[in-house]
């Protein structure tokens, strides 16, 4: 098909965006060195920003080139569902009644262990919380770890090395790990209905080569920096905080299931979550500072790639079909490191007649793929959001994450093509 103009100018933004959150790194720098415009520097430095920024662009491009009446009605197409589900699911994974459950589960499997220092807290954190996503949802699972690990690991002075490997396992681990269920990893969401693939074909095709990917992944991590998690203490930090009585405990549970259950239904997760800041105001002396700010910038990431990205079907779908079933994988994988892994799963779900040899490829490179950048994965600007404070100038190079998510990824890639 012949481009139009507009798609050629989305295009463009979108590897425009793509340089942009590679160079964000560079953007925090300045804002260091040259304090007198330090605010445009940090605006541009925020990795959650740059998409946002730059649909902004193409809307504007739109309003040029096409007319009022095109550029709404092409925003007012988009589905902002996820955008919307991941800003409300992030701030409540990560309450402190949230929070503190999830820990007393981590504390537990890891006792179980016996592993010196935090080597068995560290194991359980990337290899347990990566495969509850399966259940609550990629992005719930995202924050809670995220949180975790700043607390329990990254807050502890930890060398930069362990900081990316941990971030690339993590990140790997949780794309991977949703893959239990058909309903808590987007890309396997996006197609699961169509193709009629329930949790019983999900348990036997995808979910017990990610378990063993996950396990592996976190053994090979914890392995590797075993001398230095084993000098971290097992025992909490000093930041712990009284603990909250059992029925807001379940109420916090009640609301995160709601919004779970409901998730493609805006009109009542957005319902549940008034309720829940009602709740979170009137016992307050119970929680931790709600990450608003986080979560709206998550989402806003997030709103700025689907903006974006519905520009950019006319090439990437004639990408993926030119493929064969064998080629597929190996190029979905690839192009999910550019790409939301979900929107490829998008387009192949638009074709009619895909072998199901195809199917599964094109799946299993999607969330092969979804640790391997931050527009990656839907979930992954969540845990950026959390744990970069920990990382020099906060701001986590693009190029180290890639680098550190490069073994997992083709210990994820193993799994799929040959268990």
């Amino acid at each position: 098909m012949t481009p139009t103009t507009i798609q050629l100018i989305g295009a463009a933004l979108f590897g425009v965006a793509i340089l942009h959150t590679f160079a964000t790194k560079f953007f925090e720098h300045l804002a260091h060195t040259r304090p007198a415009h330090a605010g445009l520097w940090h605006l541009l430095g925020e990795v959650e920003v740059v998409f946002g920024f730059w649909a902004l662009v193409l809307v504007v491009a739109m309003f040029a080139t096409d007319g009022a009446t095109v550029a709404t009605h092409y925003i007012d197409s988009r589905n902002f569902t996820e955008p919307m589900f991941v800003f409300v699911i992030v701030v409540i994974a990560g309450t402190r009644p949230i929070l503190q459950t999830a820990m007393a589960g981590v504390r537990l499997v890891a006792r179980a262990i016996p592993l010196p220092g935090s080597m068995g807290f560290y194991f359980t954190i990337l290899a347990l919380v990566p495969l509850l996503g399966s259940f609550i949802t990629e992005p719930a699972a995202m924050t809670l770890a995220a949180l975790i690990l700043a607390d329990r690991i990254f807050a502890r002075g930890i060398s930069s090395r362990l900081k990316y490997a941990t971030l690339g396992v993590l990140f790997v681990n949780i794309s991977i790990g949703g893959t239990l269920t058909p309903f808590a990893a987007p890309p396997v969401l996006m197609v699961a209905g169509k193709w009629g693939w329930d949790i019983g074909f999900m348990m036997s095709a995808f979910g017990w080569k990610a378990a063993i990917a996950v396990a592996v992944n976190a053994l090979g991590a914890t392995l590797l920096f075993r001398k230095e998690l084993a000098k971290l203490s097992a025992t909490d930090s000093g930041t712990s905080s009284d603990a909250v009585p059992l029925t807001l405990i379940l109420v916090h549970l009640a609301f995160l299931a709601g919004v779970v259950v409901f998730a493609h239904h805006p009109a009542v997760f957005i319902g549940l979550f008034l309720f829940f800041l009602g709740v979170a105001h009137a016992y307050s002396r119970h929680q931790d500072r709600l990450i608003v700010r986080e979560g709206l910038l998550v989402a806003f990431f997030l709103a700025g790639l689907v903006v974006l990205g519905g520009q950019q079907q006319w090439w990437l779908q004639s990408v993926l079909m030119s493929m064969s079933s064998d080629a597929v994988f190996f190029g979905a994988t690839i192009l999910t490191a550019f790409t939301d892994n979900a929107a490829l799963t998008y387009l192949g779900s638009l074709v009619e007649g895909l072998t199901e040899g195809f199917k599964y490829a094109l799946v299993a490179g999607a969330v092969t793929g979804g640790g391997l950048t931050i527009i990656a994965n839907a979930p992954n600007p969540a845990g950026i959001a959390i744990l970069r404070r920990h990382f020099e100038d906060e701001a986590v190079n693009p190029m180290g994450l890639l680098l550190a998510a490069l073994p997992p990824t083709i210990i994820a890639a193993l799994a799929f093509r040959y268990l």
